[in-house]
């Protein structure tokens, strides 16, 4: 079984350096051309993709719709385990609000603000869900940064914990019981767009 994962394309609150949680912003038309992109992209390599799932946030959903659309695979209904790390009181803020208001150690001190560890536990269960039910197929699922920081260590404990750009494409294997990372953070396909950052790449 493989699994991609993509991180959303970009919202004006990603421009603007808010933190946005499970607060619902919808894509911007960058985010929009970086969709697009993606879809391009993975049109252009080998057909491995059975069906899109994502979070049903907007930002991811209609990330999600795109690249199925552009595919023509389908696209599964938004999952809420799927959603980006709930950060209570501090959606909204920008990081220097964010230390004046709390101090560095603002996830703890920020009331409302999910854990880690049950950020990851929904995500677990979502991906045991795939495994069992449908072995046999691959999915690419459109989620958001923090939530796959927190899952793709998890799976695979080896890889560099670092920021996962908007639109980054990632590829797990599962060996047996384990995940092993066939790409990571890979942005080359926003050549050329505004934005565009350096990925990297686990070959």
């Amino acid at each position: 079984m493989i699994i991609g994962f993509v991180r959303h394309g970009r919202t004006d609150w990603n421009a603007e350096g808010k933190i946005q949680g499970q607060t619902d912003i919808p894509l911007n038309e960058e985010g929009i051309r970086q969709a697009h992109a993606l879809a391009e992209r993975l049109k252009g390599e080998e057909r491995i993709w059975d069906a899109v799932a994502s979070s049903d946030l907007s930002r991811a959903y209609r990330t999600a719709g795109i690249i199925a659309e552009g595919l023509g695979i389908p696209l599964l209904d938004g999952d809420a385990r799927l959603r980006e790390r709930y950060f209570g009181d501090a959606e909204g803020t920008k990081e220097n609000e964010r230390h004046e208001r709390w101090g560095a150690d603002w996830r703890s001190a920020a009331p409302g603000v999910e854990s880690s560890a049950e950020m990851k536990a929904r995500g677990l269960d979502a991906l045991a869900e795939w495994v069992n039910g449908y072995p046999e197929r691959n999915l690419l699922v459109v989620t958001h940064g923090s939530f796959l920081v927190g899952l793709l260590a998890e799976l695979c404990p080896g890889l560099t914990d670092e920021h996962l750009h908007n639109l980054s494409y990632s590829v797990l294997e599962r060996h047996g019981q384990e995940w092993r990372a066939r790409v990571y953070n890979c942005v080359k396909h926003l050549d050329g767009l505004a934005g565009r950052r350096e990925g990297s790449l686990l070959l």
